[in-house]
């Protein structure tokens, strides 16, 4: 009897526990709980590196932990893209990147793409691509430039960082107008800005917020823009369309995770992006210092756009192959 009733008091003891197990499972903890590392494949200083800075503040209000922008730098970006990839899928390791990761694995620079991320969500867009020169160059637009191509091949250099979105614009300039630059791989955007300000390059393709304030004081100057029309914040500066030039590009900035980021922890970041985008004050910030436009799309909607992009990079692209 006593036996019996041993048994029956240590059942009793221990239903609480299995009906707790058997109901709903135990509450995990929020995301974040910690900081979370952004990786920019790209030097300081840049657009990218930039973008992220601001984009970090903002969303440091909306996640409640700090966000930390790490650059990782080299290799046309395929060093910090391989850093989050080979990350552990735990939320805590982000990629903040532009079209550079599809030109990569156009290019034959890397076997990998978007496709072998978590894609979050988009930000960021900029239509202010331009190829700048030396103010005392002698010619004022990508028309003039392309005549003296023409009749001296490679007689013009052109600073570049070999599978950049840059690079891209310089070899879809080639082909529409026949000619050919002195291509020069320097690196990312501060050390072309820094290569065109020395004298060691003649022209270099960048964002005009980047080199606004070397416009502005006359040492360089905007010799096209590769926006569909002439941007309000620079409507002097002639787009190559219009010079006869049937070229045009947008950047954008986007952030992806490891493969097997859960997708709530994808869903919780990419909410906390669209608070910071749909901001008034980012707004304002983002367009002051670069004169891009935020905007937001969430994981499908950016997945469904970057392949719509890499399908345009391979019309362009698809026959070239860089060695790795």
């Amino acid at each position: 009897m006593k036996k019996s009733v041993a048994i029956i008091l240590a059942v009793l003891l221990v239903s609480p526990v299995l009906f707790a197990a058997g109901g709903k499972e135990a509450a995990k903890p929020a995301y974040p709980q910690k900081p979370i590392q952004v990786v920019v494949p790209a030097g300081a200083g840049g657009d990218t590196d930039i973008n992220c800075r601001i984009l970090a503040k903002y969303l440091e209000k909306e996640l409640g932990q700090s966000v930390v922008t790490v650059n990782v730098g080299g290799a046309g970006g395929t060093l910090g893209t391989r850093k989050v990839k080979d990350a552990a899928p735990d939320g805590y390791t982000a990629l903040f990147f532009h079209p550079g990761m599809l030109l990569n694995k156009v290019l034959g620079l890397a076997d990998y793409s978007f496709q072998d991320f978590e894609v979050a969500a988009l930000a960021v867009l900029d239509e202010t691509n331009i190829f700048a020169s030396n103010a005392k160059a002698p010619y004022n637009n990508m028309a003039e430039l392309a005549k003296i191509l023409k009749e001296k091949p490679k007689s013009i250099s052109f600073a570049t960082e070999i599978g950049s979105f840059t690079h891209l614009h310089v070899l879809a300039f080639q082909e529409a107008a026949g000619v050919e630059f002195n291509i020069v791989d320097v690196g990312g955007a501060a050390a072309k800005t820094a290569a065109l300000k020395g004298g060691q390059i003649d022209v270099i393709g960048t964002q005009y917020g980047l080199v606004k304030d070397y416009i502005k004081n006359g040492d360089f100057k905007a010799i096209g823009v590769l926006s569909d029309k002439r941007n309000p914040a620079f409507p002097d500066v002639p787009t190559f369309k219009e010079l006869g030039y049937n070229i045009s590009f947008t950047k954008f900035f986007f952030y992806s995770f490891p493969k097997g980021t859960p997708k709530e922890i994808i869903d919780r970041f990419s909410s906390a992006v669209k608070k910071v985008v749909e901001n008034p004050d980012y707004q304002k910030e983002a367009f002051n210092a670069l004169y891009v436009t935020a905007a937001y799309m969430g994981p499908k909607e950016t997945f469904d756009f970057l392949t719509q992009q890499e399908a345009i990079y391979k019309k362009y692209l698809g026959g070239i192959q860089l060695k790795k």
